[in-house]
């Protein structure tokens, strides 16, 4: 559990380094953020009047306010259509792996002896990546794919997920780790 009155020892603090939220909230990334969430809510909401188009921008604004380093967490913004075009040709894979479990946990549901079979167990593993939204990237994809869930990761990478049974959690998310981590360069 992560103490209040811990020091987090890895971010530079306010004029000893780079990190200032202050300082970068009206960044590049700020304002790719805000674009690319107003351009997708205006189509989408199919409203083109001027209340609700206001609304809009200024949800867009509070939001890419709040989170613009979620979209966009590298300094460098010329890294990220790298990143996007390797988390595109992850995407398949991904849902090739969805699929294939999918059929391994029908096969579980539908087996003579499910009790037998079924052996749900709590695993744990230290992870290599570093940044926040890769854990968060092999987070999710480790719960989207059928009979396993991710319970919990910390900033250090320590993951606990549950496994319907054994043969789920073998080798699926240390290979979801290898191919996140290919993808954020880490």
């Amino acid at each position: 559990m992560f103490d209040q009155n811990q020091e987090i020892s890895h971010l530079p603090k306010n004029g000893e380094g780079t990190f200032s939220p202050r300082k970068s909230r009206f960044g590049i990334s700020f304002f790719i953020t805000f674009f690319i969430m107003f351009g997708i809510w205006v189509p989408l909401s199919g409203k083109f009047d001027m209340f609700h188009l206001s609304l809009g921008l200024i949800s867009c604004f509070l939001v890419a306010f709040f989170s613009s380093d979620l979209l966009l967490p590298f300094p460098n913004v010329r890294q990220m259509p790298g990143v996007w075009f390797r988390f595109v040709k992850y995407v398949p894979w991904l849902l090739y792996q969805v699929f294939v479990a999918n059929i391994h946990v029908m096969y579980l549901v539908f087996h003579p002896r499910i009790k037998e079979v079924i052996d749900p167990q709590i695993m744990n593993f230290k992870s290599r990546l570093k940044s926040d939204m890769a854990l968060v990237t092999l987070a999710n994809s480790i719960t989207l794919t059928p009979g396993t869930i991710t319970i919990y990761i910390s900033v250090y990478g320590n993951v606990t997920f549950h496994v319907i049974d054994i043969e789920s959690g073998k080798t699926l998310p240390f290979i979801m780790e290898a191919r996140v981590a290919e993808i954020f360069g880490e």
